[in-house]
């Protein structure tokens, strides 16, 4: 319905801005991620969704149309709500939730606030597809980044250090640093344990 608004920026916070736009102020919630892209000019368009329910029209911004993409998706998902996807906007960037998706990485999808495990699955099932085909990923680097973190995950293994932990140790790194090698994971890994 709506698919775009640009005008004036009236008020500006980390969840939600007021554009003025032919004199009517929008209010749109946003995520942290288009919070921080949002520009220090007055003059600004945002991408957004209106999410229509019985008791509620909420309008929701987006800095760009891939991360309003992703929220569609997002929604799409049973058990995942417009809340839950702004959440994991804020948490994740849009690189860092396709490639969490395309690779089937379900500790990633877990570490938002709000999603368990049986949501996470949920997530991974109904979108891996769809991100793939959507979003140009690059399946080499993730068999390449995953080969990568079984290694540096068995070094640090016969170094005495848990492996569950180890792991949540190395999907961060691996979401900054997304194609590091062996050793500098184990290196970054080593500083982080």
């Amino acid at each position: 319905m709506i698919t775009h608004i640009r005008g004036k920026l009236v008020e500006k916070n980390p969840t939600y801005v007021v554009i003025e736009a032919n004199g009517i102020g929008y209010w749109l919630n946003i995520s942290l991620n288009t919070f921080s892209l949002l520009p220090d000019n007055e003059a600004i368009l945002l991408y957004t969704h209106l999410s229509i329910k019985e008791d509620s029209h909420t309008l929701y911004g987006f800095i760009s149309k891939t991360e309003r993409e992703i929220f569609k998706l997002l929604i799409s998902v049973s058990g995942v709500g417009p809340s839950i996807a702004r959440t994991m906007l804020s948490s994740m960037t849009t690189d860092e939730i396709q490639q969490a998706i395309g690779s089937g990485n379900v500790g990633a999808i877990q570490s938002v606030k709000g999603i368990g495990a049986k949501t996470a699955q949920r997530v991974l099932l109904d979108l891996k597809d769809k991100i793939l085909k959507t979003f140009i990923i690059d399946e080499v680097s993730f068999a390449e980044s995953n080969t990568n973190k079984n290694e540096a995950l068995s070094a640090l293994e016969v170094l005495g250090f848990n492996k569950k932990h180890s792991e949540k140790v190395l999907d961060k790194i691996l979401l900054e640093y997304k194609t590091s090698s062996v050793e500098v994971l184990i290196k970054k890994a080593l500083k982080n344990l």
